[in-house]
């Protein structure tokens, strides 16, 4: 019989090795805090991970998806097709714009956008479509690009949980239109807060860097750096959503090992999968990728077939001294998207459904298999 951990098991934890808080400590040291050498040579890493393509860095991945999306002309009146089941940050961005996010329904098997519903959805508004790769699951992507080709559309994928994922063995972020990565503490790679835009277009990789920095055409580095020129043109009013030093660092060797750490992931994900195959009464659980689909490992949802007992669930877990977290309520219930939109409860029914019934369960590279035997035999402790 498992006894109770001592520690509390929290849903994710980042793993930070000595060597990246020496790098840290070097840059503090160093008097340059800001965005610089670091920075840029997390780029280039980046760069050489996504296969060469261009590769910017901002603050967060909410604020390159509205970097992304200001890059293509979204405009007041224009749409965005997108899943409502994702954190607000995906449908946010479009709002601020002034534009419309389109919600459409997701599969019940991968929690992810349903691409059969996508062309009905689209109008002569219509100017892009978002997909997430929910919890580290590639959508379907060949019928969303196809569709985006018939109508002339922008594909900018919302991969905050899909750094490491692949589709059909091409890894998310080395094709495509545009992808947005996050690097929150929570996702598989951190660099504490931030993200970055992956894209091919060498005139919106032009717009999308100068939205960083107030639309200021030199870095700050290229200005106050012994041989820099410190005068400057603005191109157009920018934000302020710049990575810094102190975040590259930590992210620079992070990079170095989210392979490792995602091999992880999925060996706790496989041994969730084998602990619980017995459980589909109770539960399901996100489908098993296909062969040529690799999957992050970022999160491990349960969907309850009987919603009334996930917060019981929720709390009996937290007695025990483990987290859990009901990843996503659906966008389209909120009350922002409801007034301003018109959307109302019953229009998704799938998102709805999985939005009511789903848990996520700890996974983080740093769980011990020990740590992990307690939280499933807890689980199943809880339906016995």
């Amino acid at each position: 019989m498992l006894q109770k951990v001592d520690k509390f098991i929290p849903i994710a934890k980042p793993s930070i090795s000595e060597e990246t808080i020496d790098e840290v400590v070097g840059v503090l040291r160093s008097g340059w805090l800001a965005t610089g050498q670091l920075t840029q040579k997390f780029e280039e890493n980046l760069k050489k991970y996504f296969g060469g393509r261009s590769v910017m860095t901002f603050s967060s991945a909410t604020a390159g998806l509205h970097a992304s999306l200001m890059a293509i002309g979204l405009k007041m009146g224009d749409e965005v097709i997108t899943t409502s089941l994702t954190f607000a940050a995906t449908a946010n961005v479009i709002a601020m714009l002034g534009a419309k996010p389109v919600f459409v329904d997701i599969e019940l098997d991968t929690f992810n956008i349903d691409h059969n519903k996508i062309m009905a959805a689209c109008t002569s508004r219509t100017k892009a479509i978002m997909p997430v790769h929910y919890a580290g699951l590639s959508v379907h992507l060949d019928p969303i690009y196809e569709i985006a080709k018939k109508k002339n559309l922008r594909v900018i994928e919302d991969a905050a949980h899909a750094m490491g994922t692949c589709y059909k063995n091409r890894k998310i972020g080395t094709f495509g239109d545009i992808q947005v990565f996050s690097f929150h503490p929570i996702k598989n790679m951190t660099s504490g807060e931030g993200g970055c835009v992956v894209l091919d277009s060498e005139s919106e990789q032009k717009i999308i860097a100068l939205q960083r920095f107030h639309g200021i055409d030199r870095s700050i580095w290229d200005r106050f750096s012994k041989t820099a020129n410190c005068y400057y043109d603005v191109v157009f009013p920018g934000f302020k959503s710049n990575m810094s030093d102190i975040q590259s660092a930590i992210g620079i060797h992070q990079l170095k090992e989210v392979e490792t750490m995602n091999e992880r992931r999925r060996y706790l994900s496989a041994r969730y999968r084998t602990a619980f195959e017995d459980m589909s009464d109770e539960f399901v659980m996100q489908e098993t990728p296909r062969f040529d689909f690799v999957h992050s490992g970022n999160l491990f949802p349960i969907c309850f077939q009987d919603e009334t007992r996930r917060d019981f669930f929720m709390n009996f877990l937290k007695e025990k001294s483990i987290g859990s977290i009901p990843y996503y309520t659906p966008l389209h219930l909120f009350n922002y998207y409801q007034k301003t939109f018109g959307y109302k409860k019953g229009d998704l029914p799938n998102a709805e459904y999985v939005g009511s019934r789903i848990v996520c369960l700890p996974l983080y590279y740093a769980l011990t298999d020990a740590e992990q035997d307690y939280v499933i035999d807890t689980v199943r402790k809880f339906f016995r």
